[in-house]
């Protein structure tokens, strides 16, 4: 008997947990993946006319991942082999394949392997089983909560199609609490359960699109407050089971880039609101406040640079703060820094300038420094070795003048061009007279 056998005795039983009672019996039940397994979409197709191919299921916990594969345990003719990717090892998808192979040599009859949570398979897990995969020995269905771009061997990502799961809408939420406050044979229909007020929008924010989440909130309102039978759910109950909402944060997860990915483009992009909505989402989150001021100083200087060079001196002293304050009251100089940063004119030009000269300093077969420039501390290294001679002072010349200071392998190469916007502005200015002096020829 594999995992999903169990589970459908357990969802008849009056004591499974009622997130597992409430489980999709059909496609047709399936609530909020109508892009994904929705009448006419390629995988239902291929579902309902048993000709699957390998895919991969990703999307955040609660969206329905386990239980479209429990409905394709249900619906296929091919035997159907459940693995956990915690507790399976080598020889696990080595023997699934063994097997595999002898129903397909004997009985003709084809194998899906159902990963749960593949993304925790190492490179040699995924090695193994690729070869299968290949070969069509094992029809693979994979389920993660992770970026398979990230987890997933490109070779064996290859193989599979990848089908997206979204969070589920407010709506979709209350549709599942409504169903099983209704359904009473696998929900709460023995129980006179009515929802006062805004309890259920309340209900429906705090699971953060996860239906299990959703249903397991209500079945704890339920355990602990009915009495004879009834209860009226109230904002107020909510509070008392949820306390703080929970935000879905992981801190080593795909979410954790994504929004940090959001905040800075928020940042570049000159939104103050988005920027300061995302650094909440993080903090909200759990997220290392230092990590989000490392990356307020990494833009500051990547993106605003030399437009306005008070912003790195802005960002450091939020992560300075950081350190020395810590959250809460820390949340207040990082706000300042990301609205500054968010307001602040835009340049990239540092980034373009270091980039190019490092490129330019890989493709040179040698530099040399030129003899004017080079290190005079010595007493004989003028007189010996020629340098330091012809170097001009810029000091003696009013503050400039006209000399080169690049090597004569790339002694026209322009690397700085600053843009128009805020302090770059004058600093443009500024290179420009530098030019017209350099125009008038060389001073003596």
């Amino acid at each position: 008997m594999n995992l999903f056998d169990f589970n459908s005795g357990l969802s008849n039983r009056k004591h499974a947990p009622l997130a597992y009672r409430m489980r999709p019996r059909s496609l047709d039940e399936v609530i909020g993946q109508s892009k994904v397994v929705g009448p006419g979409s390629p995988l239902r197709r291929a579902i309902e006319r048993d000709e699957l191919h390998s895919f991969i299921l990703y999307g955040p916990p609660g969206t329905g991942k386990t239980s479209i594969a429990q409905i394709i345990s249900a619906m296929t003719h091919s035997y159907f082999v459940q693995m956990q990717a915690v507790t399976a090892g080598v020889g696990d998808i080595r023997k699934a394949a063994a097997d595999a192979e002898d129903r397909l040599k004997y009985y003709q009859q084809r194998t899906i392997l159902f990963v749960d949570e593949i993304h925790r398979f190492n490179k040699s897990q995924q090695d193994v089983l690729l070869p299968f995969v290949e070969e069509g020995i094992l029809i693979l269905i994979g389920a993660t909560t992770e970026n398979p771009l990230y987890e997933i061997n490109n070779a064996l990502l290859s193989r599979v199609k990848l089908y997206i799961l979204e969070a589920l809408e407010a709506g979709d939420i209350k549709a599942i609490v409504q169903q099983a406050i209704a359904d009473p044979e696998r929900g709460l229909g023995q129980v006179r359960v009515s929802l006062a007020g805004n309890s259920l929008e309340l209900l429906a924010a705090a699971s953060k699109g996860d239906a299990r989440m959703a249903l397991n909130i209500l079945e704890s309102l339920v355990d602990s407050f009915q009495e004879n039978n009834t209860l009226e759910v109230t904002p107020e109950l909510i509070k008392k089971v949820v306390g703080q909402p929970l935000l879905k944060y992981d801190r080593s997860g795909d979410y954790h880039y994504d929004t940090i990915s959001a905040f800075i483009k928020s940042i570049r992009g000159s939104d103050p609101d988005a920027a300061v909505f995302w650094l909440a989402v993080m903090l909200e989150g759990g997220e290392d406040p230092r990590f989000i001021a490392r990356r307020l100083i990494v833009h500051a200087a990547e993106d605003i640079g030399m437009a306005d060079p008070r912003a790195l001196l802005i960002a450091s002293a939020a992560a300075h703060s950081v350190d020395y304050v810590g959250l809460p009251e820390a949340r207040i100089p990082l706000t300042e820094a990301t609205l500054y940063l968010a307001t602040a004119p835009k340049s990239n030009s540092s980034v373009v300038a270091i980039d190019k000269a490092m490129a330019t300093v890989r493709q040179l077969s040698k530099i040399t420094v030129p003899p004017h420039l080079g290190d005079t501390s010595h007493s004989k290294a003028k007189t010996l070795l020629g340098k330091g001679q012809g170097y001009k002072y810029p000091h003696s010349y009013g503050g400039y003048v006209s000399q080169s200071y690049l090597p004569a392998e790339v002694d026209d190469i322009k690397l700085y061009v600053p843009s128009e916007n805020g302090y770059e502005a004058r600093i443009s200015q500024f290179l420009q007279k530098l030019a017209a002096l350099r125009n008038r020829g060389p001073q003596k």
